[in-house]
């Protein structure tokens, strides 16, 4: 049993009959308060840089180092959609061809064209039509160009419920072979053209479909790419304004629902490069922020804003083997922000934990029902202006909250006098 405070630097090793002096050295219970040496700045061992120029502007280098990491992802997924427009028949979709006089379906078939604009004439309805689910979905229709016979399938707008002859129409279509389901079209088609030798037996391996081009498919399709490529262009466009501008970032925003955020990240860049108070591989805490600059965000809040601080482990493992137990720190605001530090060691968190609860004693502190509790008594309690970033952060916020707090207290007295 030890001294609180003191440890063993070396323990005896029996196995090896040899005799090992125990010694002890004194270490603080509260060492992860310790103040660096303002007289004699710290410097890293590896580069003797001073600490104040190692940490300078360190929050806006943070902010903008993960939106150059997030930039990829964007950039990838658009060159991924150039790169299909531009080689497969995708782009076809978009941009179809136009398709103006005789055509050969097989030739623009071949030619990964499958999706035409074309004007087609001398339609003839077959007396045929497909359904889907209980509903006609498409009317076949037929065609002769150039001493060859076309299977058309119109929709039932285009085709104004099964006319038995058009004219001409233009539509939008898509090329595909003709299904085993033509097979009774093509003897009803040869009983009709019975007059004309052998244009029965000269009918196209492939067919004109309006009603699969515009199906629902195509449809979600083209919502899928418009949208995924709109978000992706906005992100790209957003993160490299992040990377220069990073004052305009969400992590900095957010600050401002304790005040000014420009002024509050001046001030904690200001407090990180001149007196850390702690700091581990992506958490540190000045005087008065917590700042996590971590892979997975940038997160800063004044300390006196922090209401309920706990830890939770992870284990790692594939199947039955178990890799290793990483800790995640888990710390909710006065403004139901949250903010997650996943993988971490043990003693980090705990020395955070720790350091967090001696400097603000109002810090609910370990992830216990009281805790909870407490914490949802808390949140029910909050005005819906606190609940609403968008108000949170409008000017004079801050200054009307404070005036109300000052008018409460005011009362109080004169009550108790």
């Amino acid at each position: 049993m030890y001294f609180q405070g003191i440890e063993p630097l070396l323990v005896p090793d029996f196995s090896t009959k040899q005799v090992i002096f125990m010694k002890y050295r004194f270490r603080s219970p509260f060492r992860w308060l310790r103040k660096p040496n303002v007289h004699a700045p710290m410097t890293d061992t590896e580069g003797g840089t001073n600490v104040s120029e190692r940490f300078h502007h360190y929050i806006s280098r943070s902010i903008a180092g993960f939106y150059r990491r997030r930039v990829l992802s964007p950039a990838i997924y658009l060159l991924i959609l150039l790169g299909l427009f531009a080689l497969s028949p995708a782009r076809s979709i978009l941009y179809p061809m136009q398709v103006e006089g005789s055509f050969n379906l097989a030739e623009l078939y071949q030619n990964q064209t499958h999706y035409v604009h074309l004007t087609l004439s001398n339609l003839h309805f077959t007396g045929y039509t497909r359904q889907m689910f209980g509903l006609t979905t498409g009317y076949y229709y037929y065609t002769v160009m150039d001493q060859k016979s076309y299977i058309v399938l119109l929709r039932p707008d285009t085709s104004s419920q099964g006319l038995p002859q058009i004219d001409q129409v233009e539509v939008f279509a898509k090329i595909i072979k003709n299904p085993a389901s033509l097979d009774r079209i093509k003897v009803h088609l040869t009983e009709d053209l019975g007059e004309h030798a052998g244009l029965a037996g000269a009918l196209s391996p492939y067919m004109v479909s309006e009603a699969d081009a515009r199906g629902i498919l195509h449809r979600l399709l083209l919502i899928f790419i418009w949208l995924t490529g709109i978000y992706a262009g906005i992100s790209l466009l957003l993160d490299l304004l992040y990377i220069f501008f990073p004052k305009l970032s969400a992590p900095v925003r957010r600050l401002g629902a304790y005040g000014d955020p420009w002024k509050l990240l001046d001030q904690a860049e200001e407090e990180l490069a001149t007196m850390p108070q702690l700091a581990t591989e992506d958490i540190f805490i000045t005087e008065h922020f917590f700042i996590e600059t971590s892979v997975y965000g940038v997160a800063i809040v004044p300390i006196s804003e922090i209401k309920w601080v706990y830890k939770y482990s992870t284990l790692h493992r594939i199947l039955w083997h178990h890799f290793s137990i990483s800790y995640t720190l888990y710390i909710m605001t006065t403004h139901r922000q949250a903010i997650h530090c996943p993988k971490n060691a043990k003693s980090d968190i705990d020395g955070v934990i720790d350091y967090l609860s001696e400097a603000n004693h109002d810090i609910l502190v370990g992830f216990t029902e009281r805790n909870r509790l407490r914490m949802q008594w808390y949140l029910r309690k909050l005005p819906l202006s606190d609940l609403i970033p968008f108000l949170r952060s409008r000017p004079g916020h801050r200054q009307k909250i404070e005036a109300i707090k000052k008018r409460e207290k005011i009362s109080k007295e004169d009550e108790q006098n």
